[in-house]
């Protein structure tokens, strides 16, 4: 009988965070399954407004401290207090925006976690002075965590760290699950009588929504009875809904802001695409979702959605950045029944192949072998 680990996990967030994005879910669905098989898991993370710093659920336990700005200065005291306290196996850092450079003040095995990484993407989401820092934080990966094994989402990461200098054979690529009990099909539930596109995600600048806004005149000239849904929060929606408004294309174009649960996925089910334009990812977990529901995805053929969009099977890529392309591949889907229910079918089939527990099961594998091999020299 294997012994139960002892994890200690560091990331920014935990999904309880109202900044938690896909990060936080992808570590989260990995330790709470840890949790759940015997294994203790203890995850370090950032606190918020109404957070308690010790919490529990999902069978982990929470410690947080410190605010999202700065906990990259307080993690490395906040670790070391947890390891004076109680004995680890392993630490899994979760290297998302900024890293903590736990080899520096640990002694452990350590599993770096990495979704993707911003790089010089980060100038397009925040001002320089701030995007400089994070771009700079996240140069001396390469000379910390060189030796130390990786885990990855995507094939498109994986080429990132090899790039950056990471030996390729020090990289394992897990990819993202889901829940297939709340994302599926349901074939009572019929697409929108009107032809519709959905984006669900954050509304960040780096997401490329704005790319969905300016192509969208050129869907409305040739189906002008379109409808287009972009659901989601954050910074960059007031700029979306001026843009909707400058274009002319806001009597067609519906902002619901944040929507989960059972609304979510009826928004799934009935679109008849879903678009994700961003300019980089990790690896696209609502392309997958809405395959699950019934749904194809059009995304950019950028790092990350490539690799969750299988082309002309799940849904169709299109170059980052190109409206004609962009505004030719919703027209087809629109006007091309056939074409439309193929790859509806197609997938279906592709996000069949992504589940939660294989994933989980896969890192817990990389995690005991982390473990045997003990630190690299």
């Amino acid at each position: 009988m294997e012994s139960k680990l002892r994890i200690l996990a560091v990331n920014w967030q935990d999904p309880k965070n109202p900044f938690a994005g896909g990060a936080e879910v992808h570590l989260w669905e990995n330790l709470k399954r840890f949790a759940a098989d015997g294994h203790k898991v203890t995850l370090v993370c950032s606190q918020f407004d109404g957070a308690s710093e010790q919490d529990s659920y999902d069978g982990v336990r929470v410690i947080r401290k410190g605010g999202r700005f700065y906990f990259n200065f307080v993690a490395p005291g906040l670790i070391r207090k947890e390891l004076s306290r109680n004995t680890y196996d392993v630490i899994v850092e979760d290297i998302n925006k900024i890293p903590f450079y736990t080899p520096i003040y640990t002694d452990l095995p350590i599993l770096a976690v990495i979704p993707h990484l911003f790089a010089t993407t980060v100038f397009r989401e925040i001002n320089f002075v701030l995007g400089t820092y994070i771009y700079l934080a996240e140069q001396p990966i390469r000379y910390f965590f060189r030796k130390y094994p990786y885990c990855v989402i995507s094939e498109s990461t994986k080429n990132d760290l090899v790039k950056r200098g990471m030996p390729a054979d020090n990289i394992t690529v897990v990819e993202c699950g889901i829940d297939h009990s709340f994302y599926c099909l349901d074939a009572a539930v019929q697409k929108y009588s009107k032809p519709t596109a959905l984006y669900l995600g954050r509304i960040k600048k780096y997401k490329g929504v704005q790319h969905i806004l300016t192509a969208w005149p050129g869907v409305l000239a040739d189906v002008p009875n379109a409808k287009l849904q972009i659901v989601g929060d954050g910074d960059y929606l007031p700029a979306l809904k001026k843009l909707a408004s400058d274009l002319k294309v806001a009597d067609s174009v519906e902002f619901p802001g944040f929507v989960g649960g059972e609304s979510k996925i009826e928004r799934m089910r009935r679109a008849h695409c879903v678009i994700y334009p961003s300019l980089k990812e990790g690896w696209g977990l609502t392309n997958i979702e809405a395959n699950a529901c019934g749904t194809l995805a059009i995304a950019a053929d950028s790092p990350g959605l490539r690799d969750s969009v299988s082309d002309g099977v799940s849904g169709a890529l299109f170059p980052y950045g190109n409206k004609q392309k962009l505004v030719a591949a919703v027209l087809r889907v629109f006007k091309d029944s056939d074409y439309r229910e193929r790859l509806q079918r197609g997938a279906v089939e592709w996000a069949s192949r992504y589940d939660w527990d294989t994933s989980a099961g896969r890192m817990l594998s990389l995690l005991q072998s982390v473990i045997r091999k003990g630190r690299p020299k």
